[in-house]
């Protein structure tokens, strides 16, 4: 296992290293194998048609579930192009890992133009941020787990090379992947405590990460995880988190029109709660209101489909608010109601106009969302006790003195009123988080060099081992 990190914690120099070959072969044959991925398929199949009633009523009742269900089972890849060059496929499950993305994307595109990438996502929203992210790179959805649906997937996209980021396996796709030829990394790696005791338990079945060509790990804690697993050490390295180089620190560039919704009156405080979950809406609202009832509330939640349910929600605690459509389409801006915002790809936009951040996914045990962002743009952070899913991010933050960790919708009222009329300890906490995301650049070198250790031009051209 490589450790590439320095001192001071910043990816900054990898010791040059040879992995083993790309795994492109099955390193699992045999009859017992076989047998298990057979019941697999079969419990998908089972799954599917006893839940159909369900697909059905969400198909109705949620926009854009059943057009995610139709391209999942491959329905829409006809309209995929076959490929000029090799393809590079890089998956990231949802928007946070699509993001993640952004400069490794950017560096492949640049030092090897030989290759084609392509996007996945498997969400709606994931899949949209993709398409308006990376709109000179082809996005596609990432195909439910059923072997015929994968090989279909897969003989259509035609990637030499697989990219998983962060953490993102199923037993088929890897199989098939092996099966065909293709080589498969993961980037970014990380496993949470949660997720590593069940991967632990299904070591010896289901999912087989030995199929895995390279572990590019985001820290020695998540390669000892990985490690617990049974993985080959010689494949695993450590290169740091690439979200710190996606990042652009400091201002960033905002729309006079979101500008005019978002802060309509000059002098006029904005509080923006961002990536929120149910019931972080109606959570976040009674505590301003209470607070700083003079502030400007926005939010924005994870789920942007979910706005007709918060409106609800809210309206039954005696709070109306204001939609981000309803302003586009010509309603007055009413600087007195909370706004919120149905649309996807606004959040970082947003921010920018923020003068004090909530982050949501944390109030409840969702695991958190990624305080990153705002942080690196010089906000004032604020976040809840539940941020598993971003515990290295929160304790790096912390540990700068860049944001805040709240027990509870009281002790969050609290913050609200405390830094709202502080702007000296805001702008302290924001000069904090631009230095400490700006001290953990690098990873994305560390990753593409080690992609090329691994084999990355060779992965050009098919050989016989496919």
């Amino acid at each position: 296992m490589t450790r590439a990190t320095s001192t001071a914690g910043n990816p900054s120099a990898a010791t040059p290293r040879r992995f083993p070959p790309a795994i492109r072969h099955d390193p699992d044959p045999g009859l017992l194998r076989t047998l298990l991925h057979a019941l697999y398929d079969a419990a998908w199949v089972a799954a599917a048609l006893l839940g159909s009633p369900w697909l059905l009523w969400m198909s109705v009742r949620r926009e854009g579930f059943a057009r995610m269900v139709r391209e999942r089972l491959g329905r829409g890849l006809a309209r995929v192009p076959r490929p000029t060059r090799p393809r590079i496929l890089v998956h990231g499950v949802s928007v946070g890992e699509v993001k993640a993305a952004r400069s490794l994307v950017t560096l492949l595109a640049e030092r090897h133009p030989e290759f084609e990438v392509v996007l996945s996502s498997t969400t709606n929203t994931g899949l949209e941020v993709a398409q308006k992210l990376y709109p000179q790179h082809l996005c596609v959805r990432f195909p439910f787990d059923l072997r015929p649906i994968v090989g279909h997937f897969l003989r259509r996209v035609d990637p030499r090379l697989v990219i998983l980021v962060e953490l993102e396996v199923w037993p088929n796709f890897l199989r098939v992947c092996n099966r065909q030829g293709r080589a498969v990394t993961v980037v970014n790696g990380r496993i949470t405590r949660e997720s590593h005791g069940r991967y632990v338990y299904f070591k010896r079945w289901l999912p087989e990460f030995n199929r895995i060509s390279l572990f590019c790990v985001q820290s020695a804690e998540y390669a000892r995880r990985f490690g617990v697993l049974g993985i080959d050490p010689a494949r695993v390295c450590v290169t740091g988190n690439v979200k710190f180089d996606g990042l652009r620190t400091g201002p960033v560039e905002t729309s006079e029109e979101l500008a005019r919704f978002v802060a309509p009156r000059a002098g006029q405080s904005v509080l923006v709660a961002g990536s929120t979950h149910a019931p972080e809406e109606a959570q976040v609202a009674r505590a301003a209101r209470h607070a700083v009832p003079q502030a400007r509330l926005v939010l924005v939640p994870r789920h942007p489909n979910r706005a007709g349910e918060i409106v609800e929600q809210l309206a039954a605690a005696g709070c109306s608010v204001q939609r981000l459509t309803e302003l586009r389409a010509g309603r007055r801006v009413d600087e007195q109601l909370p706004l919120l915002v149905d649309t996807i790809g606004e959040l970082e936009r947003i921010y920018a106009l923020a003068d004090l951040v909530f982050v949501g996914g944390s109030l409840v045990p969702h695991g958190g969302q990624n305080m990153l962002e705002p942080a690196a743009q010089g906000k004032a952070v604020l976040f809840g006790p539940h941020v598993e899913n971003f515990d290295q991010e929160a304790t790096l933050l912390l540990a700068a003195g860049a944001c805040r960790k709240v027990a509870d919708e009281r002790e969050l009222e609290a913050q609200f009123a405390r830094l709202l009329a502080d702007p000296l300890e805001r702008e302290r906490m924001g000069c904090a988080g631009i230095a400490a995301v700006a001290a953990q650049r690098g990873a994305t070198q560390l990753t593409l060099d080690a992609l090329r250790d691994l084999g990355l031009e060779a992965l050009a051209a098919r050989d016989s081992s496919g």
